[in-house]
Order: structure tokens, then C-alpha cells, then sequence
């Protein structure tokens, strides 16, 4: 965003951050009892420390970090699948940054590419659609991964290879969705949860409606929030108001940029291109119903698991996290990253054991980009 200065205002945050303690005085929360709001998107996770707001805000406010990191929910059997397929030969596997350092049941792909696989860093899907013009004689793969947000950019270079009749071109697709783990996290009987900050990435993808259960089904407040400081401070303020009011609805901080029914064209090459999936596995969640897609038969050419025979459409494998992670719990929210025994021990960026540790949105490398040691010390 060009003007950016308007959201990081420092007199408007301290107004914000006044008129949050009011209300959350009004409603009775405390440190010990307090209002447990989940930001469900990871990117708002490293808003919030990297502008300190968990240190600023009412202690009656505590902020639950949710499973909005696509990487970090995406289970080790799949980057073993990734690497399965990229050590095949004639594969270039491509694939975004944040997922190369992710730690399978045995390597990394990072590991995979410094063994010999031709494994290739891009920033589009486009990037790996110019590499399958380029290499006829090679399979470009393409590891198409995450929510709604870069779902369409997978569906629009599928029908772009259709098009042109890229044969040597697919994608191995991991694309989930995020109603259906919310709702997954609010029928755990474990989970307290008394209102959600929605994502606002996903948000500009697929509106405001598809929340709409919060609300309605559970009772609970949900404000989609853009990702500067007095974005999250006022889709706070939004939420308390809910909660001192008795009401639960589904309210668009973001609409700057959120347009209440999405965006008509990603909608349209997401259907287009992909259907749900009966269910699909999650790090810490488990099976869930229809939270991931799968691509169509009529793109069936485009599809690396029915082009290599991986991944759902073959034989999988459920793996455990390594013994002493806690990814599943933190992803959950029933834990914070520093109460895992490993963090900042035997997990470090440099070393990692989860994904949350490595992933650009994860809340265990949000803990650490911004407090380090001084958060393992905090926690001993």
C-alpha cells in the first residue's frame, strides 16, 4: 500500500489502545480471566509482535495465534511426497521459499536439492509455467500450496498450460480453505475462544460470508482485519464491542481492500480449475471434511498426483511430529510457542524441527524474529 503511514499513526494506536481498555473493563477481563481473541492469519501473528501490540494491549486481552499458516498445517508425509516427486528423473519441482526449509520425516526439500533433485525457487506459478516453455524435455512441477489467497494464481497458469498445451507442466496441489478448520477448532470442547480477527488476504479472495457460521452458529464475533498496527487495534475494538454488546456478527474492518463478496474472477478460475476433496489432513487438526481442494478432471493433464501417483490419489502415510515438537498444539492455539520444550533448543531457525519455526507466517518464527533468547529466557 502506498500511504501507510495513516495506519501506524502512534497518537491513534495510543487512542485505540485507551478506548480497548475501557471496554475491557466494562466486560470484567482480566489477566486471569481474560477475552481470548484468535487472529487466525499468520501474517496478522507477526503484526502483532513485530509492533509489540501483545505487549501494549489490556492484559485482559490475550491473543490466540491460529492455524492461518498454510505451510506450517501442511503435514511432514506431504513434503515427503514433494520430494518423492522431485527425485524422479526429468522432474524440475518448483516451488515458493518459505516451503523449501520445512522438515519432512527424513530432509528437507532443501536437503533434497543439495542431494542432486532439481529443486528450484520461484515466486509465481507463472515462474514455473515459463520453466515448462523453456525445458520441453523436462516435467516442471509446481507445488501449488496455500489458501485461498494464491489459490487463484495456481488456477489461472493451469488454464493458461491448457491453453497452450503445456504437457511437460502440473501441479502438485496442497490448496486448503479456512472456514472448515475454524469450525474444526470451534466444536473442540478444549478450545476457548470468544471472537476471531479473519484473515484479510483470504478475505479479498472469498468476501466476507463464507464467516458467516461464526456468527450465526456459534455466537462468536469475527472482524476481518487488514495487517498494520491500528488495523488489528480497531478490529480488536470492533470485536470487544460485540462481546460488551451481546451480539455476534460478522463486521469488515479491512474494506479498503475486502470487497463483501470476494473477487468475481478468482472465484471463477477456482471453480473453474478445482472441487473439494472429501477431506483432507491438517498438522495438529487432523482429517478435516472439505478443507482442501483437488484439481477437476478436466484438468487431469495438470495434475501431479495423477501424473506421478502421489498423494491422495496413491498410498498415504500418516507421520507424527518428532518427538518433543508441539507444532500441532501451538498451530491449535493450546499452546504458546515458548511453553514447547523445544523452542529455541533443539528447534531454531537455523535447525528447525517444525514448520512453524521456518515458515515466513509461522507463530513459532514470529516468537523468535522478535524476542529470541529473551523469550526462551522469559519462559524458564
Amino acid at each position: 500500500m502506498k500511504f501507510a503511514s495513516e495506519f501506524r499513526d502512534p497518537a491513534l494506536a495510543r487512542a485505540l489502545l485507551a478506548e480497548i481498555g475501557k471496554l475491557a473493563d466494562q466486560i470484567g477481563a482480566t489477566r486471569e480471566k481474560p477475552i481470548h481473541i484468535m487472529e487466525i492469519c499468520g501474517g496478522h501473528t507477526h503484526s502483532i509482535f513485530r509492533y509489540g501490540l501483545d505487549k501494549l494491549i489490556h492484559p485482559g486481552v490475550e491473543f490466540i495465534h491460529g492455524p492461518g499458516c498454510p505451510v506450517c498445517v501442511l503435514p511432514r508425509a506431504r513434503v515427503d511426497e514433494c520430494i518423492e516427486i522431485a527425485g524422479r528423473p526429468g522432474v524440475i519441482f518448483t516451488t515458493f521459499g518459505d516451503a523449501m526449509r520445512v522438515p519432512g520425516s527424513k530432509m528437507s526439500l532443501l536437503q533434497a536439492k543439495a542431494a542432486g533433485a532439481d529443486i528450484r525457487m520461484v515466486y509465481s506459478p507463472l515462474d514455473a509455467l515459463e520453466l515448462a516453455r523453456r525445458n520441453p524435455g523436462h516435467q516442471v512441477v509446481f507445488f501449488g500450496l496455500g489458501f485461498e489467497t494464491t489459490t487463484p494464481s495456481t488456477a489461472l497458469a493451469i488454464q493458461q498450460a491448457a491453453r497452450e498445451g503445456l504437457g511437460n507442466f502440473s501441479v502438485f496441489c496442497n490448496h486448503i480453505t479456512v472456514p472448515e478448520p475454524i469450525k474444526a477448532l470451534l466444536d473442540d470442547p478444549h478450545m476457548c475462544l470468544d471472537g476471531f480477527i479473519g484473515p484479510g488476504h483470504v478475505s479479498m479472495v472469498i468476501g466476507v460470508h463464507p464467516y458467516d457460521f461464526i456468527a450465526q452458529d456459534y455466537g462468536k464475533p469475527i472482524v476481518v482485519a487488514g495487517f498494520e498496527p491500528t488495523d488489528l487495534l480497531q478490529s480488536v475494538l470492533m470485536v470487544l464491542a460485540q462481546i460488551a454488546e451481546g451480539r455476534a456478527a460478522v463486521e469488515n474492518q479491512y474494506a479498503r481492500v475486502v470487497p463483501e463478496h470476494g473477487n468475481a474472477v478468482s472465484l471463477a478460475a477456482i471453480a473453474d480449475v478445482y472441487e473439494k476433496r472429501p477431506s483432507f489432513e491438517w498438522r495438529g487438526l487432523g482429517e478435516i471434511d472439505a478443507s482442501g481442494l483437488r484439481i477437476r478432471p478436466a484438468y487431469a493433464a495438470f495434475d501431479a498426483e495423477e501424473k506421478f501417483g502421489v498423494g491422495y490419489a496413491g498410498v498415504r502415510t500418516e507421520l507424527a511430529d518428532p518427538e518433543g515438537c508441539a507444532c500441532g498444539a501451538v498451530m491449535t492455539g493450546r499452546m504458546k510457542p515458548v511453553d514447547c520444550p523445544q523452542f529455541g533448543r533443539g528447534c531454531t531457525p537455523e535447525m528447525p524441527l517444525g514448520a512453524l519455526m521456518v515458515s515466513s507466517e509461522g507463530a513459532c518464527a514470529a516468537y523468535w524474529q522478535y524476542g529470541g533468547a529473551r523469550a526462551v529466557e522469559a519462559a524458564e
